[in-house]
């Protein structure tokens, strides 16, 4: 039974990230279809991205004081919600502001999910289950990596309305499997005698003081902005720039495909590549890996090139994103682990607006080849910020 609770956590993992892929990755496919332009998707993009960081934390704060609705009613809900915005984009068939505002939402709350989809790991084993979140989290990878490869032909050879109708399908799938972990979970718990165990509640830090104690940390996460500026000008924007280099939708799901196997080996084997190498080195290494990817996509002439440059992804995205949580939880103390984590995911998001509102109106002005010049800028500049100042954090 508790291996079944495992096997659904998995599956709620991996039907959340192929939709994340179909709404988010083919998202510049889709719209520009309806006749959207480069900087009004960039624009679609940034406003679900802010939305999504007012709602996060409300649902978060929801969650934490509703005695009547637990974690699992909030993903059921959000999955029925995306379920009836996903709905609207099958209803509507050219470009509107009704169709803006449901693709912003679409984006927000995609984009809400993930913190709550990843805790719920922490939720289940409540029932006495080891949740291997490392394996789940892996499913992720590969299911989104064959939902690209699939969608890129399908929608070549059946159009665009594939995209939302593969979203139906895969999002009625994640409803099947959170409701199933629910009613597992619940089995399971209902045969132990729960002691609630009392969990300290640890205050963060102002941050004032949190600035004053970790400068060298504050400063070095604007590094993280610009890493993740150049990182989301390949994810939002790979359609325009596989289609600069005479490739296609089916070309630009393969490409996406292969990034996302790529992530898999090196975090299933992260501790052991911990074991050889300290976070500091790792996290170094993860800079330049982001750096190389978009210079190389940069360079490229050809899809096949655009192929070769996302197997740094081994060393960039799935080594940083490890690499960077451990990292804060050991140089930082308990209250200001939870500040530095949240300024980890700020950054973070802060570099994917900027990309989203700038990335389109760039492609407008200069083309994919201006844009991937500027994100390879960024991504120099962030690269040698956190460089410099990872080594000053360490020497403390």
């Amino acid at each position: 039974m508790k291996k079944l609770l495992n096997l659904e956590y998995s599956l709620v993992q991996g039907t959340y990230w192929m939709y994340y892929g179909i709404a988010c990755s083919f998202a510049s496919v889709f719209l520009l279809d309806k006749d959207y332009s480069n900087s009004q998707i960039g624009a679609i993009f940034a406003f679900g991205s802010v939305l999504s960081v007012l709602i996060q934390p409300a649902l978060a704060n929801f969650t934490d004081h509703s005695k009547k609705f637990s974690l699992i009613n909030v993903i059921e809900g959000l999955v029925i919600a995306m379920l009836i915005l996903n709905t609207g984009l099958l209803l509507l068939n050219k470009q509107s502001l009704v169709l803006t505002i449901v693709y912003v939402f679409v984006i927000a709350l995609i984009t809400s999910g993930q913190p709550f989809i990843n805790s719920l790991n922490f939720y289940l084993q409540r029932a006495d289950c080891h949740i291997n979140f490392g394996v789940a989290r892996s499913m992720g990878s590969l299911l989104y990596s064959l939902m690209m490869a699939a969608l890129g032909s399908i929608v070549l050879h059946y159009g665009v309305m594939s995209i939302p109708v593969s979203g139906q399908i895969v999002l009625t799938l994640m409803l099947v499997f959170i409701v199933a972990t629910h009613i597992r979970f619940r089995k399971e718990k209902d045969k132990l005698l729960v002691i609630e165990e009392q969990e300290e509640h640890i205050k963060p830090i102002a941050l004032d003081e949190f600035i004053n104690r970790n400068k060298y940390f504050f400063i070095m996460s604007f590094g993280i902005i610009g890493l993740y500026f150049g990182n989301a000008v390949l994810n939002i924007f790979m359609m325009q720039i596989v289609d600069n280099v005479n490739g296609n939708s089916a070309d630009m799901g393969r490409i996406l495909s292969l990034m996302a196997a790529l992530e898999i080996p090196t975090m299933v084997l992260f501790e052991k590549i911990h074991k050889k190498f300290t976070y500091t080195t790792l996290i170094i290494v993860a800079s330049f890996g982001f750096t190389i990817k978009v210079a190389l996509c940069y360079l490229a002439t050809s899809v096949f090139l655009i192929f070769i440059a996302q197997f740094t992804q081994l060393f960039a995205f799935a080594l940083f994103l490890p690499a960077m949580v451990h990292f804060i939880d050991d140089v930082m103390d308990k209250r200001e682990a939870v500040r530095g984590q949240a300024l980890f995911i700020v950054m973070t998001t802060i570099g994917s607006v900027l990309s989203s509102i700038f990335g389109g109106m760039i492609l407008d002005v200069g083309g994919a080849t201006t844009l991937l010049l500027v994100a390879t800028i960024f991504s120099i500049i962030g690269t040698l910020i956190i460089t410099i100042y990872i080594n000053k954090i360490t020497a403390n």
